[in-house]
């Protein structure tokens, strides 16, 4: 395979996971600044945030509203890593690739693509911010459908894969350490009540609140929240589940290409630190250390990855 195509499949995967994790957390903020919250800027600015895109967000508003977080976001061209311009970098990517997806999977994504541009085209009155975002996560779910049921078992879909996972690990990791650290407005509220709704929105911005309820008989707190997305690999948006799944994917092409690659290895490093864990040992070595190392490793592993792409021919 080309390095062109392997990086389109990748990059293709990472923008519609991308797009996939913004709706989740545009919705859990503004779950809670509908509902819970007796200050909302505070709860759009953790979205923000969140979100690492707070420098460019100030470069354009002085201000953290519904309006102007959710354009930001969901729409602003200006923004590479909003959902209507990572949607467009996954379809054009999906043009540089055509041939190696099924029809089904380009059908999918072109969709995804005229769907969203007509939904995004103008800005979202706030009652119909819920309807936006469900079509967001439906048109993410369409694109992966069709992945699953149409695509051969082969490094094509290796690639698509490790997009995917390198995304949504990324993703977890940083939702976890930004609660850590700006979400919670004193250390004197570790605990509280408000601590463990911020945590709440946490499970709900990976979409997890349903499973935790179904496989962790505990509280809402960050001990068994942290244990659940980090460690469970039950869970397909913790951090063990996506480190699993990039170790089987990077396997399977060390396999296909021959030889132990270095992004093999570094891995199946960051897999060793999720497997077999208890969540006290974590906080013990320090959640924001732990989770700085694991965006890190992330990184790490996907600038290997892409070097790869240069020699794959």
């Amino acid at each position: 395979m080309l390095g062109k195509t392997a990086g389109g499949l990748y990059w293709m995967f990472r923008g519609l996971e991308r797009a996939e994790n913004t709706a989740r957390l545009i919705e859990a903020g503004f779950r809670i600044a509908l509902t819970r919250s007796s200050d909302p800027t505070s709860d759009w600015q953790s979205v923000i945030v969140t979100s690492a895109q707070q420098a460019g967000y100030l470069a354009q508003y002085d201000s953290y509203t519904s309006q102007n977080v959710c354009d930001f976001l969901l729409r602003e061209p200006s923004n590479p890593s909003s959902v209507l311009s990572v949607v467009k970098a996954a379809r054009d990517n999906a043009r540089l690739v055509r041939t190696a997806l099924t029809t089904e999977v380009w059908c999918a994504v072109n969709e995804t693509w005229m769907v969203l541009t007509e939904l995004l085209k103008k800005p979202i009155a706030e009652e119909d911010v819920p309807q936006t975002l469900e079509a967001i996560r439906q048109q993410s779910a369409l694109v992966r459908g069709a992945l699953h049921g149409t695509m051969l078992r082969n490094d094509i879909y290796n690639f698509c894969r490790l997009g995917t996972f390198i995304e949504r690990a990324d993703s977890t990791a940083r939702i976890i350490d930004v609660k850590y650290h700006a979400l919670l407005p004193s250390p004197s509220f570790v605990g509280s009540r408000l601590d463990n709704v911020q945590w709440e929105m946490v499970l709900r911005s990976v979409s997890g609140h349903r499973s935790f309820r179904h496989a962790v008989e505990g509280d809402y707190n960050a001990a068994n929240i942290v244990q659940f997305l980090m460690l469970d690999a039950r869970f397909p948006r913790s951090l063990a589940f996506c480190a699993g799944a990039i170790v089987e994917n990077l396997d399977l092409l060390a396999k296909d290409y021959g030889g132990h690659s270095d992004s093999l290895a570094a891995a199946q490093a960051l897999h060793a630190r999720c497997a077999g864990r208890d969540v006290s040992s974590i906080f013990e070595e320090g959640l924001h250390e732990y989770t700085t190392q694991a965006i890190l490793d992330i990184a790490m592993i996907g600038g290997m990855i892409e070097q790869q792409y240069r020699f794959i021919q």
